[in-house]
């Protein structure tokens, strides 16, 4: 596996592909199953596969966040290796914002309204910046976003369209513990109590998926998530949400025929988390 760490490095790789495709999956380190996934998809293409890791500061919007965001480089290394990756691209800010950490404008039209655009001023302005700078940099013929982070999945591929990129964006499906907690960085964070009592936020949504017809409306719904899950010593909850899948506008009513994911935001002790099902 190559380890890049200059742009010129990187120009030197893409070159010895001659025509090659070339898959490319975005992470913060920390790497887990879940990220692992990703890349096993691009590897089940037969395309050669480039992993970067870097911990973008412009998508955090709380520091505190950003200073606990673990740290496991050699061990990450290690699993894409054993894998089979073909490269780990290894950025530095300078190569990534020659002129500062700073975020660009984007139009991501109705999509940032809710959910984490409303609770994380300039997160999504953050992350489409440097995901922009990958495609710049890399030119991928396709990029792997995870369903776990469904809002992020839906605004990159709304930048790709609006703005014309060649990538083609796949969805990679949520990897969960043996327990049904949605796989993530931050679980690193969590004590065993914690984990044990977070992993009560995929149990709730879950039930209520598959009996979302007994409810009246989408209030009740709602609120009977909210209820359940407060019930739990460690959770809080931030947000529910129903939402169509396409625009992520809030549901008014319940509607089978209509796609729509449940979406949570949950503070376990320390530790916030997202979540996210297929409701219809």
């Amino acid at each position: 596996m190559q380890r890049i760490s200059s742009l010129a490095e990187l120009d030197l790789w893409r070159g010895r592909l001659h025509g090659e495709t070339l898959g490319f999956v975005p992470t913060m380190g920390a790497l887990h199953e879940g990220h692992l996934s990703l890349v096993q998809l691009s590897l089940d293409r037969g395309a050669k596969t480039l992993v970067s890791i870097y911990v973008n500061p412009t998508q955090f919007n709380n520091p505190e966040d950003l200073a606990k965001y673990p740290n496991t480089l050699e061990k990450d290394l290690e699993m894409l290796e054993a894998m089979g990756c073909d490269a780990v691209f290894l950025p530095t800010a300078e190569m990534l914002y020659p002129e500062g950490l700073k975020s660009r404008a984007f139009s991501f039209g109705c999509l940032d309204l809710n959910m984490e655009g409303a609770g994380r001023p300039g997160h999504f302005e953050g992350m489409a910046t440097v995901v922009t700078k990958f495609f710049e940099l890399i030119q991928p013929d396709f990029a792997i976003f995870g369903e776990k982070d469904y809002q992020q999945l839906c605004i990159v591929r709304h930048v790709v369209a609006e703005e014309n990129w060649p990538v083609e964006i796949v969805p990679g499906p949520i990897v969960r513990e043996p327990h049904g907690l949605a796989m993530s960085s931050r679980n690193l964070r969590l004590s065993e109590v914690e984990r044990q009592e977070a992993a009560t936020i995929y149990a709730v949504l879950s039930k209520v998926c598959a009996e979302a017809e007994r409810f009246e409306g989408v209030e009740e719904l709602k609120s009977h998530c909210v209820e359940a899950l407060n019930a739990v010593p460690s959770l809080t909850v931030e947000y529910i949400e129903c939402c169509d899948e396409k625009e992520l506008q809030p549901m008014g009513e319940l509607d089978p025929k209509t796609p729509t994911r449940l979406f949570a935001a949950v503070q376990c002790g320390n530790v916030r988390l997202i979540e996210n099902l297929p409701l219809f």
